[in-house]
């Protein structure tokens, strides 16, 4: 079998002299989209932050295309090919759509989708209505979509998104739903923050549980639905 496109071993973390993350272990295949699940405060976007190489005090192997990632600032990590979109979006709000997009674009990567402004208004079509539109002036979930455009306009590898159907309106869950398994479909890999267990069954292939900077569970999507104790004690409200 071909080895994980991110591996990630034994990953601790730390904001101050505080512990968040214990022996994350992970892995994300090529094509694969996985969800890292848990609820508010279980350490889904410290993990993601460790990996980007945005924490300054981790410990653990975070392993990206068969590369060890250690001291490695965050902008490299990025050149990589491994992409993030944070749960706050951070657009540029006195930029346009296609500002935005352009801020974002880098070349083309071997072996991985290339994304273009026409295709990423063919992926959301809420954004090719209003190309001209400043970000300021969006709503929050077309926000969202243009951060996550944004992030695909340089042709990562391996894109991890937090928490991308939190404080959106349905319509545009269900929207960012298709684009996600429409960039499966494409061969990219995904890793997907997420409380909402519907929206991770739609489109993640395995999952991780987290509690308290610890994996609880790890398996098929499949397995998670069919295990009610892991998803009441770990996702339930």
């Amino acid at each position: 079998m071909a080895a994980p496109l991110l591996q990630v071993e034994r990953l601790c973390a730390w904001y101050g002299r505080a512990q968040i993350l214990y022996d994350v272990s992970l892995e994300v295949g090529e094509g694969e989209v996985v969800a890292l699940m848990g609820r508010n405060g279980a350490g889904k976007s410290t993990t993601m932050k460790a990996i980007a190489g945005l924490l300054e005090r981790r410990a653990g192997t975070v392993r990206f295309d068969g590369r060890d990632l250690a001291g490695l600032p965050s902008h490299r990590i990025a050149r990589l090919g491994l992409g993030w979109v944070p749960e706050d979006r951070r657009i540029f709000t006195d930029l346009t759509v296609l500002e935005n997009l352009e801020v974002g674009r880098q070349p083309p990567r071997a072996g991985t989708p290339t994304w273009t402004v026409e295709a990423l208004f063919g992926l959301f079509p809420n954004l090719a209505a209003m190309p001209h539109r400043p970000g300021g002036r969006m709503s929050g979930g077309e926000q969202q979509m243009l951060t996550v455009a944004r992030t695909l306009m340089g042709n990562p590898r391996l894109v991890m998104l937090d928490e991308p159907s939190e404080g959106v309106a349905p319509v545009i869950v269900e929207q960012m739903a298709r684009s996600i398994n429409e960039m499966k479909r494409q061969g990219l890999s995904v890793l997907l923050s997420e409380q909402n267990l519907h929206f991770a069954e739609s489109v993640c292939d395995r999952a991780y549980v987290l509690e308290k900077g610890q994996v609880r569970f790890a398996g098929s999507m499949a397995e998670l639905d069919a295990d009610e104790a892991t998803r009441r004690a770990y996702l339930s409200v």
